[in-house]
């Protein structure tokens, strides 16, 4: 097609710029070896509580209160408050999803991490999100580009902006993650960049601005509930120079394992969505 990329604005590769130099002074804080700002407190029970270390007195509601540095040297040991016994951890992707203030349907665990490992996110990637929810696949993608890489989020709807801007916070995450309250269907500021995830009643109304705004190359991930969504997404992307256009659905059986035997869980983890995949080029067969 030989189409020409416009340059990206200058005032954009500035404030980029400035990001990457904010990101390398906190990078320390993500290196393995450092206890984070956020822990996880875990009881025998299984239930998690996810802690900000931001002031030097912990209060956790229906728990108690706790010092800030009595947490952070107790990290893969037990602790002992009020009677109570926990676990002190570094938080997982999975406890960050499941320690979340809900708000809008969550993302499961396994299309999580379909759509990081199917978009190739990585670190230092810059990735658009279209449609936040309560903030789940944000916190996972912000994960994912860390230390140096950045997410935008686009939705339109302050609330969902508010609650997954908390528990971005929450995460230890804010530093890497600028929510904007703007609709991906009317474009998309950023250019170049590396992926986009969208989670959209109708995802097919964004698929024009997403291929503008992705390098060639880039990949595209959108979640759909049901084939209706699913056969207009398709339609949009086809229609575009995209490739690799796969869609799928992750079926998820926990296995029961005892000392009598092993079993399927009778609660399988069946359909939450369609997994819609396709990857930016500028020239097709």
């Amino acid at each position: 097609m030989g189409r020409q990329w416009p340059a990206v604005a200058s005032s954009q590769g500035v404030a980029a710029a400035r990001f990457r130099s904010r990101r390398k002074t906190l990078a320390g804080a993500q290196h393995p070896s450092v206890v984070p700002e956020a822990l996880l407190l875990l009881d025998a029970s299984g239930r998690k509580h996810l802690v900000s270390l931001g002031e030097s007195m912990v209060r956790i509601r229906g728990v108690g209160i706790f010092e800030a540095t009595r947490l952070r040297s107790s990290v893969g040991r037990r602790l002992e408050v009020g009677g109570k016994s926990f676990l002190v951890l570094t938080p997982s992707r999975r406890d960050l999803r499941d320690t979340l203030e809900r708000g809008p349907q969550t993302l499961a665990h396994k299309d999580l991490a379909a759509i990081l490992y199917e978009i190739d996110v990585s670190a230092g990637n810059t990735v658009v999100e279209g449609g936040c929810g309560s903030g789940a696949l944000t916190v996972a993608l912000a994960r994912a580009v860390r230390p140096d890489g950045r997410v935008i989020s686009y939705d339109r709807k302050d609330s969902s902006l508010d609650l997954a801007r908390a528990n971005v916070e929450r995460a230890d995450l804010a530093g890497l993650v600028e929510f904007r309250r703007d609709d991906v269907r009317s474009g998309i500021a950023e250019r170049d960049v590396d992926a986009i995830a969208l989670d959209l009643p109708d995802p097919w109304a964004a698929i024009p601005a997403a291929w503008e705004a992705l390098r060639p190359c880039g990949h595209l991930a959108s979640f759909s509930p049901n084939m209706e969504q699913v056969k207009e997404t398709v339609a949009a992307i086809r229609a575009r120079p995209f490739v690799d256009v796969r869609t799928i659905e992750i079926i998820e059986r926990e296995m029961e394992v005892r000392d009598v035997g092993v079993r399927p869980s009778f609660a399988a983890l069946g359909h939450t969505g369609y997994l819609t995949f396709a990857r930016k080029v500028l020239e097709t067969f």
